[in-house]
């Protein structure tokens, strides 16, 4: 039998499975409606395992583990086919609008001529600027209602994202209602008459000394951790010590520091995205990205099967980051960036599927990015 011959047989053997496929969806429907009428769940786990068990144990020797990879995913499938018809008015994620021109009260990280000023500046320009020195702070005046928005960095294109604020995150109540991206540009600042030679200690965020790491260590300085690249400056600039700071060029400026050397970062196109912060969930018209932080159990192939509940739904991911939980044996929480809006059933439906199936799960807003 030749290579065309087998071919046909497949075509044959593919089309009995669509229309099995087509016949077994329709069935879990049906299912999805005594279901709504009985008032029962759509995840009945007992009678999965009990599936499971009998594809394994029917499975010819050696494909145990492909079988109950095709059943599990015919079933989550068939799952989120039913939480489709369960939540079937479409009902969207209540909501106000985000009005990013009216005058607001903004906790920043840091102090004036920080890239997060920038940020803060280029998101909501007219607002009063609270600065805070440690990025808890931020997070803990929005929650009290001491400021309307917070603004922390999240991301940079080349360090990778901020550790705290990911931390932070699970710690706070709070919606990102908006981000922005700035460009960063370090320079090496130190105060005036200070000889480069004498300079043997440099002072930025942790971030910021991760980004201009190829020249610092080129340059041999020893790297000292701070809370911001703006407070950096601010402390060279009181000190009488030979340090210097990595800072932005307008930064140095206007603390009235030397320039030592420009452009010093790893990459040239170096970019730190900002997220804007609220206590209530606000949103804007054109808001097209969604977050959520999610925990999944210790079982096998949990991360794929949360995957194909995006895709049965339409829904295209664009980041997934994964952050250890404090105490605890190796175990993570995940940041899911995906396409959407909390307006579309589609998402409102897969929102509804995550909370009703994992035991954690966190909706973290709506938005758009402020170009």
């Amino acid at each position: 039998m030749d290579l065309t011959q087998l071919r046909g047989q497949i075509n044959e053997i593919d089309k009995e499975l669509e229309d099995l496929f087509m016949k077994r969806m329709d069935v879990c429907l049906q299912v999805a409606e005594y279901k709504i009428e009985n008032n029962m769940e759509v995840f009945q786990a007992e009678r999965e395992k009990e599936i499971i068990k009998r594809v394994r144990d029917n499975a010819d020797k050696g494909m145990e583990n492909p079988a109950e990879v095709f059943f599990t995913t015919l079933m989550d499938i068939s799952k989120s086919k039913q939480y489709q018809r369960f939540f079937v008015k479409n009902d969207s994620i209540s909501c106000e609008p985000l009005d990013l021109n009216s005058f607001a009260k903004v906790a920043v990280p840091g102090t004036a001529g920080s890239y997060s000023e920038e940020a803060a500046k280029k998101m909501l320009p007219d607002s009063e600027l609270m600065f805070f020195s440690d990025f808890e702070d931020v997070f803990r005046s929005v929650e009290d209602g001491q400021a309307d928005f917070g603004v922390l960095p999240i991301r940079n294109t080349t360090a990778g994202t901020v550790a705290r604020t990911y931390e932070l995150m699970r710690k706070f109540d709070f919606r990102i209602c908006a981000t922005t991206k700035v460009r960063i540009d370090h320079c090496l600042a130190a105060k005036k008459n200070m000889p480069i030679n004498d300079i043997k200690i440099v002072y930025s965020h942790e971030q910021a000394l991760s980004q201009c790491s190829e020249f610092l260590r080129g340059s041999g300085l020893k790297c000292h951790e701070h809370y911001n690249t703006a407070l950096a400056a601010d402390l060279v600039k009181r000190s009488d010590e030979p340090f210097a700071a990595v800072c932005s060029r307008r930064c140095a400026m206007d603390k009235g520091l030397v320039i030592l050397k420009e452009n010093i970062a790893n990459a040239n196109d170096n970019y730190t995205r900002f997220i804007l912060i609220s206590k209530k969930t606000l949103c804007a018209d054109n808001a097209d990205t969604i977050s959520v932080c999610l925990s999944l159990p210790h079982t096998r192939s949990a991360l794929y099967r949360l995957l194909t509940k995006f895709s049965v739904a339409g829904l295209n991911l664009t980041m997934i980051e994964s952050k250890p939980i404090a105490n605890s044996d190796f175990d993570v929480y995940f940041y899911l960036d995906f396409e959407g809006s909390i307006r579309s059933a589609d998402v409102v439906r897969l929102i509804a599927e995550l909370e009703n199936e994992l035991s954690y799960f966190r909706f973290l807003g709506n938005y758009s990015e402020v170009l």
